[in-house]
């Protein structure tokens, strides 16, 4: 459904407006936005109105949403370097994924029954489990953002001075990391695949 993933990218130019007048305001937004995406998935999938073009809305969507707010934690806390480096593997990430689909002439780059590795499977096939990562990578995001005060912290003092003093963000933050890890192995094992892909055609190629 288009119209969704239209609402989602005027939501995403607010929230991004707003992000350093409203953290909170940006915040629910962004969270909201990224809420639209699988409400407008499960919508599509249920009355039979899945698009490429929406797919493609989607992840476009996706990436430069999340870019944007990984750009903005590698100003605000350091070493920012680490955010920069979280923001080229996500889009390497799912780039070469669609790309390696391509090139194994498959249809969709969620289609991994043939790969060896349980967990790229597990997090396809199983969109509960790809759920959980997906918020919890946003919401760490999320909560990074909102509980930044000054200029230039130190990320892990910022992390453990925070979450020290709430029982309930401790939760929180702690389910959030774990999807958020999840998901980076997920993503470097998508990059390792291609090149693994590319490492097989070249050698059959010579």
């Amino acid at each position: 459904m288009c119209s969704a993933g239209y609402l989602r990218v005027l939501l995403n130019v607010v929230a991004f407006a707003l992000c350093f007048s409203s953290k909170l305001l940006f915040s629910i937004l962004y969270f909201i936005s990224f809420v639209c995406d699988g409400v407008d998935g499960w919508l599509a999938r249920k009355f039979n109105q899945v698009s490429t073009f929406g797919a493609v809305l989607d992840m476009v969507t996706d990436r430069v949403s999340t870019a944007c707010l990984l750009a903005i934690l590698s100003q605000l806390y350091r070493p920012g370097l680490i955010f920069l480096a979280l923001l080229g593997l996500d889009i390497a990430s799912h780039w070469l994924q669609m790309y390696s689909t391509f090139l194994c002439g498959k249809s969709s780059h969620k289609d991994v029954k043939d790969k060896s590795s349980w967990l790229l499977r597990a997090y396809y096939q199983h969109r509960y489990f790809m759920a959980f990562c997906c918020v919890g990578s946003e919401v760490l995001y999320i909560i990074l953002f909102l509980i930044h005060e000054s200029q230039d912290e130190s990320l892990i003092f910022v992390c453990v001075n925070a979450t020290k003093h709430s029982l309930p963000l401790l939760v929180i933050f702690t389910l959030a990391l774990l999807g958020w890890g999840i998901k980076q192995i997920v993503n470097i094992i998508q990059v390792s695949f291609f090149f693994f892909i590319l490492y097989c055609m070249s050698s059959f190629l010579y």
